[in-house]
């Protein structure tokens, strides 16, 4: 490509990307925020939590099937604690990494995760959640996902809410080799790279889970192509 070329392909880049860049103003949510993380919009490249999604409650920073944190005060106790309590008062189910037991750390894993990881989970098709980003430079990005999934399920990604990608299919992690049935919900796994095209600055990136659902979803790893 000759040199006098690269400013019109950058021109056509931007044009392109323009459309998608900065959060509509309709938008109801703002960036997670409390006593731990006062981060502000999650940064790209890098990682972006799912558990940190964003603040506004149901049908505006997520959609969930019921009322009901199942992680959050239901598998885990009301004592205080940080994690135990997290988002306990919000629809979407959130829960931790545990190497108690060996809950999350096992010898089915594919990736071993930290302990003390928040994810979201529970999920079932139709339900959604929204992640403010902050992306530094506008071009081709790679993510990879951190999750697991007892069988398969299907993502599908919106950028200021319109359609980001062909849907993102996360394979099964189940392992007939597993000797305690419920902990193939807790086979830890990265998916495959995907790519995606970024406008730089302040978007909203919208998590809907399209088929199956049961998957755990922990964070968004993306790194610039």
């Amino acid at each position: 490509m000759g040199p006098s070329l690269r400013p019109v392909l950058a021109s056509l880049f931007a044009a392109a990307t323009a459309c998608l860049a900065d959060v509509p103003a309709h938008y109801g949510g703002t960036p997670f925020h409390d006593s731990r993380y006062a981060g502000g919009p999650q940064k790209i490249p890098g990682r972006v939590m799912c558990a940190y999604y964003d603040m506004g409650g149901e049908g505006i920073a997520y959609h969930d099937t019921d009322t009901e944190n199942h992680g959050s005060g239901h598998l885990n106790p009301l004592d205080g604690t940080y994690l135990n309590e997290f988002r306990k008062d919000e629809g979407v189910d959130t829960s931790y990494t545990k190497y108690r037991e060996n809950i999350d750390k096992n010898p089915f894993n594919r990736v071993q995760p930290p302990d003390g990881l928040l994810y979201v989970g529970w999920t079932e098709p139709g339900e959604w959640f929204n992640l403010t980003v902050d992306v530094a430079d506008a071009g081709t990005y790679v993510f990879e996902i951190l999750y697991t999934s007892n069988r398969g399920a299907t993502l599908a990604l919106d950028l200021n809410f319109r359609s980001l990608a062909p849907d993102v299919p996360l394979a099964s992690t189940f392992d007939p080799a597993e000797t305690v049935l419920w902990r193939n919900w807790h086979h830890w796994n990265l998916s495959k790279a995907t790519e995606v095209v970024l406008p730089a600055g302040r978007s909203v990136l919208t998590v809907h889970i399209v088929e199956k659902g049961n998957v755990n979803l922990a964070y968004f790893d993306f790194r610039k192509k």
